[in-house]
């Protein structure tokens, strides 16, 4: 009998471990069709550094990565996708330790050369956020409680996120629905949410880009690395030098057995 269980137990571990490589296998395939009519590059490799750690998004759990990455210039402005996942570590009063994934879709888009903004996330408002406003740790509150209600601002420089969100900017993220979370750091705009399908990119990545078109012209005009500043589109001469963004990052660490919970 313990034989038929221990020939069970490797035929199970064996067809789950095939079902992993094929549906791995399908999402790579599906990905380059979509990169392909969409006019952009592809690779299962994170080849392009898409981890910024100016993000918070990058820097959390005991361990990360990325996949999958889809880049080029999209309506316009370059854009870069990909898979991002994160790990949290837990071990067992009998020092057996587990770990808990992450899974996410995430959209960059780089903004106008010469434009390095200050920090400044925008997530939806939830039960751990609000916990953490009790505990003193508070977001930043604008004149719409519908809008306090929804979403969870932080940034260091609270005269710049009052500046980003302006009333236009406002009225669009509130016709999201909280369906995307977004950072702002440097010379980008983050853009995330729970995995999707190859099928499903085109609404995270067009949020991205809507970020970017309905920051206002003050924030252009103020926070241009060379003056006084210029709306998008228009063609400057740029500074002799520009900041540059942080290297891309990637850790992780060995062992432990494994769950998924993605958020």
């Amino acid at each position: 009998m313990s034989a038929l269980v221990v020939v069970l137990f490797v035929v199970v571990i064996a067809g789950a471990a095939a079902l992993s490589f094929y549906l791995k296998q399908k999402r790579r395939d599906e990905l380059a069709v979509f990169a392909a009519q969409q006019g952009l590059q592809y690779s299962p490799d994170d080849v392009i550094g898409l981890m910024d750690p100016s993000f918070r998004l990058f820097q959390m759990g005991d361990g990360r990565g990325s996949e999958n990455v889809v880049w080029g210039t999209w309506q316009g402005l370059p854009i870069a996708e990909g898979d991002y996942w994160y790990y949290t570590e837990s071990t067992d009063g009998q020092g057996h330790r587990t770990r808990t994934y992450h899974r996410f879709s995430v959209a960059e888009v780089q903004l106008e050369k010469g434009v390095f903004l200050p920090y400044v996330s925008i997530t939806h408002e939830n039960l751990l956020t609000a916990i953490g406003d009790h505990l003193g740790f508070r977001d930043i509150d604008f004149e719409s409680d519908d809008f306090n209600r929804l979403f969870n601002v932080r940034s260091q420089d609270r005269e710049f996120a009052f500046k980003l969100i302006d009333a236009r900017m406002m009225e669009w993220l509130l016709s999201t629905g909280g369906q995307f979370a977004f950072e702002i750091a440097g010379g980008k705009v983050l853009a995330y949410c729970r995995r999707l399908g190859p099928s499903d990119l085109i609404p995270i990545i067009g949020s991205a880009k809507a970020f970017h078109d309905h920051v206002p012209q003050l924030v252009w005009t103020e926070y241009s690395a060379w003056g006084k500043g210029t709306a998008p589109g228009a063609a400057p001469v740029p500074p002799t030098a520009s900041p540059s963004a942080p290297s891309a990052q990637t850790s992780s660490s060995g062992g432990g057995s494994s769950t998924e919970d993605s958020p």
